[in-house]
């Protein structure tokens, strides 16, 4: 009940730092749900919560339970319901208090948007964020201690990062890259064994925070109203990190095998990923947008070899 209560608290104090709940009920952003979903089409709510990558999300969370459990996932299928509507519900707040904070850049940026094209107000955008994060934390109290403490942390660093660290270097890419490996943690977590998690939420971390701050050198022309790290020290520099994090991840490829966490088909197809990501680590001094763009299919072989590796 504290814990709760303190979650709480924490929404109300960011709600009330964006401006938007000043003497607002607690019921309001469950009436700005249901309103939306009543009085106008639901397409700007699927669009809001962005819903292709809140269901990406819910694989990511199924690949961790995967991994973790190999065929015996159907066993625990009622914990994998309820952390896939915590992740979800997850996303869709996040999405949805990003959309909130850069209402003004959206206008410019991303005008079809349901708040910039004015089918949403920012209030209605801001109580269905708040809705959405709620969801996702009672949905995880359904589950053990550790997956509903994953949870909460997701939900503090998301509101403490749209809130106050949103424009600085480095805090965006580490960001996107722990709530990714937390990701991983929850889907073994929430069965039991998230320590056959470990390493690959280290390694989606790494891979994840090295493209991250490639995008950035990519869209550097493109970022007015954002410090990013290769503005912050130069994209050759920030090129050397994203480089430094392909290749640490790289050399800590092979330990769920040397733990015998694995077998020898995963080492066999984690060499393609790791071959990807040295290739991307050279690349991308020359060609940011092939570099992030070969730094995917490098995650996307690594997910082949964990997801070969736990089921053989």
């Amino acid at each position: 009940m504290e814990a709760l209560f303190q979650e709480g608290l924490l929404l109300y104090f960011v709600a009330k730092r964006l401006g938007q709940f000043n003497g607002i009920s607690a019921w309001t952003p469950a009436k700005s749900l249901l309103e939306i979903c009543r009085c106008s089409p639901v397409i700007p709510l699927f669009q809001l919560f962005r819903t292709g990558n809140a269901v990406m999300g819910v694989l990511g969370l199924l690949i961790g339970v995967l991994i973790a459990t190999g065929t015996g996932i159907l066993e625990h299928w009622m914990p994998i319901a309820w952390a896939s509507l915590a992740v979800f519900a997850f996303i869709a707040g996040g999405n949805s208090l990003n959309d909130y904070t850069d209402r003004d850049v959206d206008k410019l940026a991303h005008p079809e948007r349901p708040l910039p094209s004015g089918r949403m107000t920012p209030k209605q955008v801001l109580n269905i964020s708040i809705a959405c994060f709620l969801i996702s934390f009672f949905a995880s109290l359904a589950l053990n201690l550790e997956s509903t403490i994953i949870v909460a942390l997701a939900i503090m660093l998301m509101l403490t990062y749209e809130v106050r660290l949103k424009k600085d270097a480095l805090t965006g890419n580490l960001e996107i890259a722990l709530l990714t490996g937390m990701l991983f943690l929850l889907g073994g977590a929430i069965v039991g064994m998230m320590e056959r998690t470990y390493i690959i939420a280290l390694l989606a971390f790494l891979a994840i925070l090295g493209r991250e701050i490639i995008k950035d050198i990519e869209d550097m022309e493109g970022d007015f109203d954002r410090l990013t790290l290769p503005k912050k020290i130069g994209a050759r520099n920030a090129g050397y990190l994203a480089s430094a994090s392909f290749l640490i991840a790289v050399g800590l490829s092979p330990l769920p095998y040397l733990d015998g966490i694995f077998g020898i088909w995963y080492l066999g197809g984690v060499l393609f990923a790791d071959a990807t990501f040295i290739y991307c680590s050279i690349v991308h001094f020359r060609n940011p947008t092939k570099g992030q763009k070969m730094a995917k299919y490098g995650m996307l072989l690594a997910l082949l070899a964990f997801l070969v590796g736990g089921l053989l």
